[in-house]
C-alpha cells in the first residue's frame, strides 16, 4: 500500500527556515517564521504564564481527561476575552481545539458536514495553510480581491466587488485582525459594509483570530469580531492561543459556533462534540489551563496584559523605525504602509525574484510573497533590513 503514496510539496515556510539554518553568514536575518520573538531572538515563555504553571503544578491532582470539548471554563473565559459580551452566552456553542489551526480544521470539517455543496471565499493572500486544509477536506475555494499592491494597503472596493459572485450558502473566511500575510486591516466602516454585504447575500462569515493584542489592543482587535458576531444571523470564529499567550507548542485554540437561534446552541455543541471525538477525541488541556487560570485571576491578567501590551508597542516601534529608516534612504514615503499595518507580519509588495535577491545578497530571509516578520526584527537590524531593500531596487 505504501508504494502508492506520492512525494508532497514541502511547506515553503519550514523550508524556508531549513535554508536560514544552513546558512553561515552571522549577519543572516530571520523574517520568515512565523512566531513572536524578542530583541534577543528568543520566543519568550510569558510571565503569567510560568507563574501559572507553578501554581498548576502544586495544585494539580490530576491529568484525567477533562471532556470532548474541553473545559468549560475554557471556553466561557476565552469567548469573554473574544467576544466580550457582543452575544449572549446562550447563543454560542464552543470546543477546545488543538491550536488554532486545530480550530480552523474543525470549521472546514462542519462546513462540509452543514453544506457539501457551500465554497469557501479567502482573502487573495490569505495564511497558505487556509488553501491547503481546504483542498485537502475536498472544499471549493474562491479567492477575493484583498491586497492593494499599489497603495499596499485594503483593495476594499474589489472584495465587496468580488463578494457579490457569492451565493447563499457560501462562506466569507475573514481575519480578525493583524491579517496575515499582509498587515493590513479593514476598519470599523468597512467591517460593517462587508456584514451588510453578507447578510444581503445570505452568507456564512468564518472568522479566524489568531493575534488579537498584537495589532491596536485587546479590545480594539476584537471590534471586527465583536461586530459579526452580533450582526450577523450565524457564523464561526477559530482562536489560538498561541501568539498572545506565547504557547505555541501547547497547541491551545477554540471553535466558536454563534448563532441567533439559542435553540440552536445544544445541537451546535453537540455538533462540535461529535467533530471533536472523529478527529482527536479529548483536546489537550495544559495550555487552555494555563490561559484559564490566567484570564480568571486579576493579578495574573494583569500581569499578562501588561507583557502583551509591551510586546505590541515594541512591534510597533520596529515598524516606525524601518518605515523612517526607508524614508531616509529613499527620499520618499513609499514605504509609510509598514507604520499603518498591524501585528507581526507584512507584505512588502515586491516580486519573489527581488525577495531571492534579498536573500542571495544580504541573508534576509523572508516568504517568497515578500512577507516578512517584522517581530524577527531588533533595532540593530532594522537599518540592515532597510538598506537590503533600497540596494534590490524593491
Amino acid at each position: 500500500m505504501f508504494e502508492t503514496l506520492k512525494t508532497q510539496p514541502a511547506d515553503k515556510i519550514l523550508a524556508l527556515m531549513q535554508k536560514f539554518r544552513e546558512d553561515p553568514r552571522e549577519s543572516k536575518i530571520d523574517l520568515g517564521v512565523g512566531v513572536y520573538k524578542n530583541a534577543q531572538g528568543v520566543t519568550p515563555v510569558m510571565r503569567a504564564i510560568k507563574a501559572a504553571e507553578h501554581k498548576l503544578w502544586e495544585e494539580q491532582t490530576s491529568k484525567s481527561y477533562v471532556g470532548l470539548v474541553g473545559d468549560p471554563a475554557y471556553s466561557d473565559a476565552m469567548i469573554k476575552l473574544i467576544l466580550g459580551g457582543a452575544v449572549e452566552r446562550g447563543n454560542i456553542a464552543a470546543a477546545a481545539t488543538p491550536g488554532g489551526t486545530g480550530a480552523v480544521r474543525q470549521a472546514f470539517e462542519l462546513i462540509k458536514m452543514a453544506n457539501p455543496s457551500a465554497r469557501v471565499f479567502v482573502s487573495d493572500p490569505t495564511w497558505p495553510n487556509h488553501i491547503s486544509i481546504l483542498d485537502y477536506v475536498g472544499i471549493e475555494t474562491v479567492t477575493y480581491r484583498y491586497f492593494d499592491r499599489e497603495t499596499r494597503g485594503v483593495n476594499f472596493d474589489g472584495m465587496v466587488e468580488d463578494l457579490k459572485t457569492a451565493v447563499k450558502g457560501d462562506v466569507v473566511l475573514l481575519h480578525g485582525c493583524c491579517h496575515n500575510p499582509t498587515g493590513a486591516n479593514l476598519n470599523e466602516v468597512q467591517w460593517k459594509e462587508i456584514i451588510a454585504q453578507m447578510n444581503e447575500r445570505g452568507l456564512v462569515p468564518m472568522i479566524d483570530i489568531a493575534y488579537q493584542g498584537f495589532g491596536d489592543g485587546l479590545e480594539e482587535d476584537a471590534v471586527g469580531v465583536r461586530l459579526v458576531a452580533a450582526g450577523t444571523p450565524e457564523c464561526m470564529i477559530a482562536a489560538s492561543c498561541s501568539k498572545n499567550f506565547g504557547i505555541y507548542r501547547e497547541r491551545t485554540g477554540l471553535l466558536m459556533m454563534v448563532s441567533n437561534d439559542t435553540a440552536a446552541q445544544k445541537l451546535n455543541q453537540g455538533t462540535l462534540a461529535f467533530l471533536n471525538r472523529q478527529n482527536f477525541s479529548f483536546p489537550p488541556d495544559h495550555g487552555a489551563r494555563l490561559v484559564t487560570m490566567i484570564l480568571n485571576d486579576d493579578a495574573l491578567r494583569a500581569d499578562w496584559a501588561a507583557e502583551l501590551e509591551e510586546t505590541r508597542l515594541g512591534m510597533l516601534g520596529l515598524r516606525q523605525q524601518l518605515a523612517d529608516e526607508l524614508q531616509r534612504l529613499s527620499g520618499s514615503n513609499r514605504f509609510g504602509f509598514l507604520a499603518q499595518h498591524r501585528g507581526m507580519f507584512s507584505l512588502l509588495g515586491t516580486s519573489p525574484d527581488l525577495v531571492e535577491k534579498m536573500r542571495s545578497d544580504d541573508g534576509i530571509y523572508m516568504v517568497g510573497d515578500s512577507r516578512m516578520n517584522i517581530a524577527g526584527l531588533n533595532a540593530d537590524t532594522v537599518p540592515i533590513l532597510a538598506k537590503a531593500i533600497i540596494d534590490a531596487g524593491v
